[in-house]
């Protein structure tokens, strides 16, 4: 399976010199947050393939859902066999729909717990911020979740998604990294993997 990771950027490769046929070959599309609503559209009509996201910390100005295309944020969404979860928005730095504090998103992972239990677990978690120490950056605005840290140690799941870190804010920013038995994809303008 092939997957495309977007979040953050509108990728020029897959819109402004676009070339049919480009999105051929890809399963499945996972937008990690922060990323307008007519390119969601664009790319799941021209992917002809599903296409999942969760919100950024950006993405309160959404005057509507994007259409055709599947909000994944707080629950477990099954595709062809793998388990997927989602958890948008990033850490509190001002008042905004989609910033959470810790205890927030500690909160929203429980009520999750229920989906992962009945369904034994996850195969990838999706997110727009990053996890604690792990590709995140130490701003309030920029710092990752430890309760991250926490849901990857206990469920090993084989990816983790996320976006909110840019890759041009400096060159020691990976977009693929291991966490124990986790591969970390951080999405920024895109990235094709295959599982």
């Amino acid at each position: 399976m092939r997957i495309l990771a977007v979040s953050d950027i509108e990728s020029e490769y897959y819109y402004d010199f676009y070339k049919p046929g480009r999105l051929d070959g890809i399963d499945l599309i996972i937008a990690c947050g922060d990323l307008k609503v007519s390119y969601l559209e664009f790319l799941v009509t021209m992917a002809k393939c599903p296409l999942l996201y969760v919100h950024g910390n950006h993405d309160e100005n959404f005057k509507r859902a994007p259409e055709g295309c599947i909000c994944i944020d707080d629950m477990l969404y099954k595709f062809n066999g793998l388990r997927i979860i989602g958890l948008g928005g990033s850490h509190r730095y001002r008042n905004g729909k989609y910033m959470f504090t810790e205890k927030q998103m500690h909160r929203r992972i429980l009520k999750l717990l229920p989906s992962i239990f009945f369904n034994r677990g996850f195969d990838i978690l999706v997110t727009h911020a990053p996890a604690r120490h792990l590709n995140d950056i130490d701003s309030q605005a920029h710092r990752g979740f430890e309760c991250f840290n926490k849901l990857l140690n206990k469920y090993r799941p084989s990816y983790f998604f996320h976006g909110h870190i840019h890759r041009n804010y400096g060159t020691s920013i990976p977009q693929k990294t291991k966490h124990g038995d986790t591969t970390v994809i951080n999405a920024f303008n895109h990235c094709v993997i295959e599982i």
